[in-house]
């Protein structure tokens, strides 16, 4: 039903397979062992024990770290000019900050004054222009009153 599948050659690109070839340990010779000697002998210290028995070993010398480099001196000046920079932008900034901060509040501060002034300006006109209508507070009348000492005489 289906035809015979014909061998065709690669078109591709030939690729090399390389598998590792393991090493056997007779054919690897280990590397000779060479004694080297020390340069100079150890000394060797006894120390003989309060009990009577002796101790001999080599005498430890404690280990000397090589010197530090020496630093180059720097003067005093030099530093207070640094730290005096340092603090001198530190101040700054701060100034900085602080005038905005300011600037920020006045800008607020002047902007609540104009809300109020505008809020209780137009509570004001309600109550002229809407006073008309309504009746219902104590009236004085003014001219008819005679003031003595003091004193209201109607």
């Amino acid at each position: 039903m289906y035809p015979k599948p014909a061998h065709r050659p690669p078109t591709g690109p030939v690729v090399d397979v390389h598998r590792p070839v393991p090493l056997h340990p007779g054919s690897i010779a280990p590397a000779p062992l060479v004694p080297v000697q020390p340069d100079t002998v150890p000394t060797v210290a006894s120390i003989v024990l309060p009990d009577g028995r002796v101790v001999t070993g080599y005498a430890v010398h404690p280990a000397h770290p090589e010197p530090a480099a020496a630093k180059p001196a720097v003067s005093r000046t030099a530093v207070n000019a640094a730290l005096g920079g340092v603090g001198f932008l530190a101040v700054s900034g701060g100034l900085l900050l602080l005038t905005t901060f300011i600037t920020a509040l006045t800008a607020l501060v002047t902007q609540l004054v104009i809300l109020a002034a505008v809020v209780f300006g137009g509570w004001i006109a309600v109550q002229v222009f809407t006073g008309s209508g309504r009746q219902g507070g104590t009236t004085v009348h003014i001219r008819k009153a005679v003031i003595k000492r003091n004193h209201f005489h109607g």
